[in-house]
């Protein structure tokens, strides 16, 4: 329940309409919906207004006199969900089969977008403190660290815990600077989940070993409150040594992700004509 509660709710949103995605693919919907007509048409008009309207979050983002239609934030929102739900509704509109020329390069393209979108998204997160927050810096995360130090020394059982978490600070960011950008996640990432597996053990033979009175019962908790914070320790870390590449990552995926997105509009726009016109 713990682990469910902690999944952000569009992560939920986007596994459900994969899960839909999957059975339309298995449906054989082309003896109920066809792309020329009735439902099938009115979802291709659907989703690719949905589409549309994902042009509304930038125009937001950098126009003040649009403040009256909602906040930055709002339109985020909106945003990632219509990313999602129009490719949907359109792949349901097209059967999930390929047609003509022209429609196939409008599906392709995308398809295209929609990946990146969610690429985009996942740099979008790396670089975010909360979802919707203001951007991490490392100096906010490396005072997150010195607090939970802090915090970590009232830990009696396991008196060497923030001497441990400094020691597996220094190995995480270890000699990152020979290591490719790309790679450096990765590595980080690797780097974290060892060093997890290890500062657990060591938390439950402190647990062990310790003759502090008060029942197995506030020995656990104890043990799991030793854990979760030093886990959080172990994350921070890893934020703090991805930072930069994230970062650098995520302005590259910009610089692509606006031609993508034009490149979508042209074709889209060539499937409407084509269907109405030929």
């Amino acid at each position: 329940m713990r682990a469910l509660q902690s999944v952000s709710p569009m992560l939920l949103f986007a596994a459900a309409c994969v899960l839909l995605a999957l059975l339309g693919m298995q449906a054989g919907l082309e003896r109920f919906i066809t792309p020329e007509k009735g439902f099938g048409y009115a979802l291709g008009i659907v989703g690719g207004s949905a589409m549309l309207l994902l042009l509304i979050y930038p125009a937001r983002k950098r126009l003040a006199w649009l403040a009256p239609i909602g906040s930055v934030k709002a339109w985020f929102q909106i945003h990632m969900v219509l990313g999602i739900v129009g490719p949907l509704l359109v792949l349901f509109h097209s059967n999930f089969r390929t047609g003509a020329t022209n429609s196939n390069v409008a599906l392709a393209c995308m398809l295209i977008v929609s990946g990146s979108g969610l690429i985009g998204r996942y740099f979008y997160s790396r670089i975010h403190t909360e979802f919707y927050g203001s951007q991490a810096t490392l100096a906010d995360l490396r005072g997150r660290i010195a607090r939970l130090q802090q915090v970590s020394g009232a830990l009696a059982f396991v008196p060497d815990l923030a001497e441990r978490l400094n020691v597996i600070e220094a190995a995480l960011l270890a000699r990152l600077d020979a290591i490719p950008g790309l790679l450096r996640p990765p590595v980080v990432a690797w780097r974290a989940l060892i060093a997890r597996r290890r500062i657990a053990a060591h938390v439950r033979k402190a647990a062990r070993r310790s003759t502090a009175g008060g029942g197995p019962e506030r020995q656990r908790r104890e043990m799991q409150a030793a854990r979760e914070l030093a886990f959080r320790h172990i994350d921070a870390v890893r934020r703090v040594a991805e930072l930069s590449n994230y970062e650098r990552l995520f302005s590259l995926w910009h610089v692509l992700h606006l031609p993508l997105f034009f490149m979508l509009l042209v074709a889209g726009t060539v499937h409407v004509i084509a269907v109405h016109v030929y």
